[in-house]
């Protein structure tokens, strides 16, 4: 991608961020040290630094990126039990949010994913794109991709890896604008999770 074309998407990504209030803050995660994410059993070793998000989308997550999380977002899903949903519910009369189920199968994890998108970010586009068998904290799981079109019509490539233990849903997942950035940092993320350590 030419010079001038990465800085037009990077300006636009940019001007749709939110304001920051004086204060806010996010941490740095130093490469080389494991560290606990989501207030649970799931810790990680980052190959190389990255930034803790401040805030959290619901209760056991957390999120990480590099850039800001318009250009790339790494959530960690620590132990979601049962009958919960990924992310806190705005509206749960209304518009409420898929949950994970008391016997969840594996291969329903993407779904559950892709119902979260849909109604939490109100997107109509995604698409799971590949899925296959693989193991995620030392215990079989699932990897899977996808790809959708976030409110500001720009088209987002994603993927996750996802295991069920003790009836628990732990999860991580990478998100990213298929221009240039998902590429530029998808091998950051399976680094990232191949630390993936359950204590």
């Amino acid at each position: 991608m030419n010079k001038f074309l990465r800085l037009a998407v990077a300006a636009g990504l940019l001007a749709g961020l939110v304001f920051q209030p004086p204060g806010f803050a996010h941490s740095l995660r130093e490469g080389g040290e494991a560290v606990s994410v989501a207030d649970s059993r799931m810790s990680i070793t980052p190959p190389r630094s990255w930034n803790r998000l401040s805030g959290n989308l619901g209760k056991n997550t957390e999120s990480w990126s590099l850039d800001g999380a318009q250009l790339n977002a790494v959530v960690f899903y620590g132990g979601i039990p049962a009958g919960k949903p990924l992310v806190r519910e705005r509206d749960r009369k209304d518009n409420p949010l898929p949950k994970v189920g008391n016997n969840m199968l594996l291969i329903e994890v993407p779904e559950l994913l892709e119902g979260t998108y849909r109604t939490e970010r109100q997107i109509g586009d995604f698409e799971v794109t590949a899925s296959a068998p693989g193991m995620f904290l030392g215990h079989d799981g699932i990897i899977f991709s996808y790809r959708y079109v976030d409110a500001d019509q720009l088209t987002r490539m994603g993927e996750a890896r996802a295991a069920l233990i003790d009836g628990k849903l732990y999860m991580i997942t990478f998100d990213a604008p298929r221009l240039h950035y998902f590429e530029e940092t998808a091998d950051d993320f399976r680094a990232l999770a191949d630390t993936a350590r359950l204590s």
